[in-house]
């Protein structure tokens, strides 16, 4: 008689230390947890001053510094983010370029090639990345961009699209820094 008790007691003193040791013990930080704390704690001093990235031009204010269409070419905006737009090039119906504008404020490594630059386009450093593409830094910050996507559109025809742009208009534009 006393036996049964005793397992039940024994059982229910069990259950409580379960409990008890399971709702105390420290919760592991998910791996979630861990990702953000790294990014997020200081870098280390190295004695430089540090710029804070700025915010990033809303794509939708690029469109305007686009080329017009014409001359039996279409222009079809393709896509559109924060600091960031592109429109494709058409002539006949087939691609034959991709038109971009980026902002390089959340990108600063992205602006660093053109500053060995020698060559520019419409006043502004030039760089040529492979055989395809064609881009310019506006006001230190804009990169624009004309990329082949047919062979018969050349060299000199990415640069020609270059000086299309609006480039004047986009080096004027206000920064998100100096809207405030």
């Amino acid at each position: 008689m006393i036996f049964p008790r005793t397992r039940q007691i024994l059982a229910g003193l069990c259950l409580s230390l379960l409990l008890l040791t399971t709702a105390c013990a420290p919760e592991e930080p998910s791996r979630w947890d861990q990702v953000q704390q790294e990014t997020t704690q200081k870098q280390p001093s190295t004695g430089t001053k540090t710029t804070t990235a700025a915010k990033p031009t809303s794509g939708g204010q690029f469109n305007k510094f686009f080329p017009q269409p014409g001359a039996g070419f279409d222009r079809v905006y393709t896509q559109e983010k924060a600091g960031f737009a592109e429109a494709k090039l058409k002539q006949g119906g087939k691609d034959v370029a991709m038109l971009a504008i980026s902002d390089t404020a959340s990108n600063p490594s992205a602006a660093a090639k053109y500053q060995q630059s020698s060559r520019t386009i419409a006043g502004y450093p030039a760089v040529e990345t492979g055989t395809t593409a064609t881009s310019v830094l506006v006001g230190d910050r804009y990169q624009v961009k004309v990329l082949s996507r047919d062979p018969g559109f050349t060299k000199s025809d990415r640069e020609a699209w270059l000086q299309r742009f609006d480039l004047d208009g986009l080096r004027s534009l206000p920064t998100t820094a100096q809207k405030r």
